[in-house]
């Protein structure tokens, strides 16, 4: 990677350990930890490249897993008998475009047709994971071990771009975070090739006071949260005139990072705010330059595209659909996939990297819940199994007041007073009080608002 401004951080050889038992220096890396330090070391290189190279060698990938999918994938052929196109012809951005978008309910509808039968088995073990994704909308996902080495990577980057110190300590308020506890080291992947510092965990339905209580003892320098919850726990900051000395930087992730959020945090908390557009279908797919702030686009791994209403491509400065195509994952044909948010498309960087960049994203937000007592915390409805329980294609969830939700669902066919019953416990559960719930059904899809933005829960509550 070329030096940036800060002279004093080192390289990431470094600061890369091995875990050879012996080898102090050079750092030696074995098994997983190698692979993981050999795409690091790739990484460095290819975000480099010319725009035009990276763009090359994206659809050369293509054409590879277009070959593997439509072998294996029953969905993926039937998508590219549709379009009347080869996998061959994925190899031209024209060859691509002819296929229409995959949304999230074709994927709900597909199964396990979807899914490719046969992997390779340098690409394996391969895991499931569950989703809502950002319209309320619930997926099941596989995502194989060079899917996860990707993001892992990725991570690493984020990191190194930003020049964060190992050593410090850092907390995480995450939603997948279901209970309070701490550890030695930052975890996965920094801990394959890092030492690390102590980590802290904080669940995010803890409430406000008590996250920053808990910050408060451990002393962070740098945190890693959702955006709707940093907005909480700065507005409970300001409130109460309180300070996290110690904190130096906040990374943000899983929604929109609006520009009052990032002013609030550094004028309240004292730390600038870098933010990381994931999914956990597709894992990183853009990383905020330190330099810029625009978003470098993952483009060793995915093709993100930006169209219009028509399809068309979006040119610099104009806002579209975001969809994604994951060439990496052999298990999970993502191509042309329609994530549900919107971006505006970015120039070339003037830092020189050649990954295409996003100005903004838009359509990624939710709200906290209130409580009677007028506290908040954040909703973890994502973590609600609603289709083990009920047919359930989207969801979303309207705060009236303190004690009112609305609950609306798109079913694939209509609920019984059992599944009713048995949803009202689980959401009672997520938002931690017996609010009162009325059900409202829609036909076919959850409008969103007049800006175009979905928002998995709307709060209307003060």
């Amino acid at each position: 990677m070329e030096k940036m401004s800060d002279t004093n951080y080192p390289d990431a050889a470094d600061l890369m350990r091995g875990n050879v038992a012996g080898i102090a220096w050079p750092a030696v890396c074995m098994a997983s930890s190698a692979a993981l330090a050999s795409l690091c070391a790739v990484l460095e290189k290819t975000q480099w490249m010319s725009a035009a190279e990276i763009r090359r060698r994206q659809f050369s990938q293509l054409a590879e897993f277009a070959g593997h999918a439509a072998q294996y994938s029953e969905h993926f052929r039937a998508r590219l008998a549709e379009a009347a196109v080869s996998a061959e012809a994925l190899a031209t951005e024209d060859g691509l475009r002819r296929l229409k978008p995959l949304t999230r309910r074709e994927i709900q509808s597909a199964g396990e047709t979807l899914f490719c039968t046969h992997i390779p088995k340098q690409h394996e073990p391969v895991g499931q994971t569950k989703t809502s994704g950002s319209t309320g909308e619930p997926l099941s996902m596989r995502r194989t071990a060079v899917s996860m080495l990707f993001w892992m990577a990725d991570n690493i980057r984020d990191h190194l771009w930003h020049r964060r110190n190992f050593k410090a300590r850092l907390t995480v308020i995450r939603s997948q975070v279901m209970k309070y506890e701490t550890s030695d080291n930052w975890g996965t992947p920094v801990n394959q090739l890092f030492d690390s510092g102590p980590c802290q965990y904080i669940p995010m339905g803890e409430g406000m006071e008590g996250q920053y209580k808990l910050m408060a003892e451990f002393g962070p320098e740098f945190l890693l949260i959702h955006p709707s919850n940093l907005d909480g726990l700065v507005q409970h900051c300001r409130e109460k005139g309180l300070k996290l000395p110690s904190l130096k930087q906040i990374r943000t992730i899983g929604e929109t990072l609006r520009p009052e959020t990032r002013a609030a945090a550094a004028e309240v908390l004292g730390a600038k705010a870098a933010d990381c557009y994931s999914s956990q279908e597709a894992g990183t797919i853009g990383i905020e330059c330190p330099e810029s702030g625009l978003y470098h686009l993952c483009a060793e791994h995915l093709i993100t595209e930006v169209v219009d209403e028509s399809g068309n491509p979006c040119a610099e400065g104009e806002i579209g659909r975001v969809l994604l195509t994951d060439f990496t994952n052999f298990a999970t044909p993502l191509v042309r996939y329609e994530i549900a948010d919107y971006a505006e498309v970015g120039p070339l960087c003037p830092c020189g990297r050649g990954m295409p960049t996003l100005r903004r994203i838009v359509g990624r937000e939710r709200n906290l819940v209130v409580m009677p007592d007028g506290s908040r915390h954040w909703p973890i409805i994502g973590s609600i199994k609603f289709r083990d329980v009920a047919p359930v294609q989207q969801f979303q969830f309207v705060q009236h007041d303190r004690e009112n939700v609305e609950v609306r669902f798109v079913v694939e066919s209509p609920l019984s007073a059992e599944m009713e019953q048995k949803l009202t416990e689980l959401i009672h559960k997520v938002l931690k009080h017996p609010f009162r719930l009325k059900y409202v059904y829609y036909p076919d899809r959850i409008p969103r608002s007049a800006g175009g933005k979905f928002e998995e829960y709307v709060c209307k509550a003060s």
